[in-house]
């Protein structure tokens, strides 16, 4: 694509150079750039594009974009960079802000191809996500998936840095989706995202709001909880349809910001809504432990049982039940996809022959740890037996917690590492045993993780519950300068095994 034809719409300036220039690709990292490719200058946090721009002219590339308010490089020096490498200079105002833009124009507007749903909150983004994309590929469409777990981008799992890409990668994603006749997209929409124009230029069929609590709150993310919320409202400005979960404490401030803006459909366990879950209970078919709950709503009136333990996940269910519903899809297909549904490092099952329920899951912290806890306790008929560690070069103050939410909510606890780094495994966890022992509760140490996993589930009876927490769907382990690849899943599977082989 020529240079004039990416920069169509934008505002710019042509330094030096001519708009004749055959672009390749458009890059922001200098690292990627390579023959042809225009590089844009971007002013972040920490770094400054600018600093790169030589690097980049010397790799190879065809033309660069450099921000109307950068400090250095002034227009004759440009012009010298321009005539020794070949390349052109175009000046846009913010190009931060016109990555996306550019970016748009070289990929021909993939966003517009695509039915995007977007999902934003504190908590169930991920959940939501999954069970959204299993419900639409159930009834037929084909979808990708962006989001903190992983992209799932034409059948292929790809690693996510991010909860949402950078502009440059989410449209690049976009364009793979496209040429592999994908029609859907679901993606969890980060406040950073929205606070940082990651998104700039998408449009969602309808977008989702699961929640808000205090988080995220730091120098380089968000002030305060106002500009937190704000950022997160921002998803309401570029949608056709909102949903809300009616029961969290932002609702009304979600309603107000949305009204004469967009329409609103609501969810609720707790009060009035247009989709409402009540009689909830929990039930284990087969190896799976989930949830059955009545739905009421116009869509449908009957039980619907969702392959996931808890409350919480019930919320999960019926955000994505709504967008289902709008999208006219038949609730047949959503029950299948609901009582199939299973998420990477949420709640993972372990399958089993051994009557015990086996769960691995994201819990890092003492407010997720307590929550998963209280949650099981409701679904478990014997023992819950915890294995957990704390990551190394973190706050000291998250392992006391954690030992001793652990202490008081499980039976028994196999204290362990989880990402040691350059601490040592055994004074992290002699912190976590500072917590716990403020309980009455039971615990052994194991420092390796993968024989702790082994002595939870061997010590399993039928009808207790084991509770693999805090690494989720993160696969590897780091001690030192050291990461080895290391799946609790995958480790808790070869325990089951061993178990079963030996009778």
């Amino acid at each position: 694509m020529l240079l004039q034809d990416v920069v169509k719409d934008i505002e710019y300036k042509l330094i030096s150079g001519d708009l004749e220039k055959e672009i390749t690709s458009v890059e922001f990292d200098s690292r990627k750039v390579s023959e042809g490719a225009l590089f844009v200058c971007v002013q972040g946090f920490t770094v400054d594009g600018h600093s790169f721009a030589q690097k980049a002219l010397e790799q190879g590339a065809a033309a660069i974009a450099v921000d109307s308010t950068r400090t250095g490089f002034a227009e004759d020096e440009l012009k010298l960079l321009s005539e020794r490498y070949g390349a052109s200079v175009i000046e846009i105002t913010d190009t931060h802000l016109h990555l996306a833009d550019l970016c748009a124009n070289f990929y021909s507007h993939p966003e517009k191809k695509l039915s995007i749903y977007g999902i934003t909150g504190t908590k169930g983004k991920t959940t939501t996500a999954f069970m959204l994309r299993q419900i639409l590929e159930q009834s037929g469409r084909m979808t990708g998936l962006i989001g903190t777990v992983c992209n799932i981008i034409a059948g292929e799992k790809i690693h996510a840095a991010h909860t949402t890409p950078e502009s440059r990668d989410l449209y690049e994603m976009m364009d793979t989706l496209v040429r592999d006749d994908e029609d859907s997209l679901v993606m969890e929409v980060s406040s950073q995202a929205l606070k940082l124009d990651r998104v700039r230029g998408l449009r969602y069929r309808t977008a989702a709001f699961t929640n808000l609590y205090e988080d995220h709150i730091a120098p380089n993310e968000h002030p305060d909880m106002e500009d937190y919320i704000s950022c997160k409202l921002k998803i309401f400005d570029s949608c056709e349809k909102g949903i809300l979960n009616a029961d969290c404490e932002a609702a009304e401030r979600v309603k107000d910001y949305c009204r004469d803006k967009v329409g609103l459909l609501t969810y609720s366990i707790e009060g009035n809504a247009d989709f409402v879950a009540r009689n909830l209970r929990p039930r284990r078919q087969g190896h799976v432990t989930g949830t059955v709950f009545e739905l009421v709503s116009e869509y449908y009136n009957g039980d619907i049982f969702v392959a996931l333990p808890g409350k919480f996940n019930v919320y999960n269910a019926l955000c994505a039940i709504c967008t289902a519903y709008i999208e006219n899809i038949d609730i047949e297909d959503v029950m299948k996809a609901l009582e199939t549904i299973s998420v990477p490092g949420r709640m993972q099952p372990v399958e089993n022959d051994l009557g015990v329920n086996i769960l691995v899951d994201y819990a890092h912290n003492a407010a997720a740890l307590e929550n998963v806890l209280n949650t099981l306790k409701e679904y478990t008929k014997g023992r819950i037996i915890t294995v957990f560690g704390c990551g190394g070069n973190r706050a000291r103050t998250r392992r006391f917690e954690m030992g001793e939410v652990s202490g008081n909510l499980s039976d028994h606890t196999v204290i362990t590492s989880d990402n040691p780094r350059n601490e040592e495994p055994m004074a992290i966890i002699q912190d976590i045993i500072t917590g716990i022992s403020k309980t009455d509760g039971e615990y052994e140490i194991e420092p390796d993780r993968s024989k702790a996993i082994k002595l939870a589930v061997d010590m399993a009876v039928e009808g207790d519950t084991v509770l693999i927490a805090g690494k989720g769907h993160e696969d590897y382990q780091i001690s030192g300068d050291t990461t080895i690849h290391f799946d609790d899943c995958e480790q808790a599977a070869k325990a089951v095994l061993e178990r079963e082989e030996n009778g």
